[in-house]
């Protein structure tokens, strides 16, 4: 249990310590839905699994894109034999990453690294800041000010966010000790994706509160899933992918 008992712990803190800018970062995407924008997320590695939890998801926004790496391959005509662990390394491929989404000037980009140092989350949040659009971004700050950036400008993607949640990851992410050095146990995954899930929630409830029918997915496995979720995806035509 002693994994579970550091993880709860963890997710509590985070819970308390990031009630105020998870509240930004909500009032941020009610204003782009509000607008016409749609929710725009990027990870790369593990932190595609955060962009799941925003993008496409049950319970979640239907205005809502997820963005990778793997664009390229899907959308952009590159070979499969691209997608190395390297490319996320390389700032290049935020430029096609974004030219190759159906982006909106009303849109707002949720970024997620827990590093936040790799040079195409930095170059993606780069270009969203230089196109005017709001940026949220999920990272680590005591692992990515611990880290060398690996942009050329030296910056980081907590510098570059209008609202930054902070999922409490050590450095290097893992927080049991092994004997004789080293570290296992993850938990960047379980606090990122609990601080996706806030901000969506009282994202709805914020729309809730304005009278508003919040635009949410049902489970496409439970009756009526799947006329509900068409219908409303209708209405973002040319603008969301699935």
């Amino acid at each position: 249990m002693t994994y579970a008992t550091v993880a709860l712990e963890l997710a509590r803190q985070v819970a308390e310590s990031q009630a105020e800018p998870v509240g930004r970062a909500a009032a941020a995407l009610v204003a782009g839905l509000r607008a016409g924008g749609v929710v725009n997320a990027f990870g790369s590695g593990h932190s595609e699994a955060i962009a799941m939890e925003i993008a496409g998801r049950a319970g979640g926004l239907v205005p809502s894109n997820r963005l990778s790496p793997r664009d390229l391959v899907l959308f952009g005509g590159e070979p499969p034999g691209v997608l190395t662990s390297e490319l996320e390394r390389d700032p290049a491929i935020a430029h096609r990453i974004y030219a190759l989404a159906p982006v909106d000037p009303r849109d707002v980009f949720v970024l997620i690294s827990s590093s936040g140092v790799n040079g195409a989350v930095v170059e993606l949040a780069t270009i969203v800041k230089e196109r005017g659009h709001p940026l949220i971004a999920i990272t680590s700050v005591r692992h990515s000010v611990q880290m060398t950036s690996r942009h050329p400008s030296g910056g980081k993607l907590l510098d570059l966010a209008d609202v930054v949640l902070d999922n409490g990851a050590p450095y290097g992410d893992a927080v049991l000790e092994l004997p004789g050095g080293g570290t296992y146990g993850a938990v960047s995954t379980i606090t990122s994706a609990l601080l996706a899930q806030l901000m969506v929630t009282q994202t709805v409830e914020r729309l809730v509160a304005l009278g508003e029918t919040p635009p949410v997915y049902l489970s496409a496995n439970v009756a009526g899933g799947d006329e509900h979720n068409r219908a409303l995806e209708s209405r973002y035509a040319g603008r969301i992918r699935r």
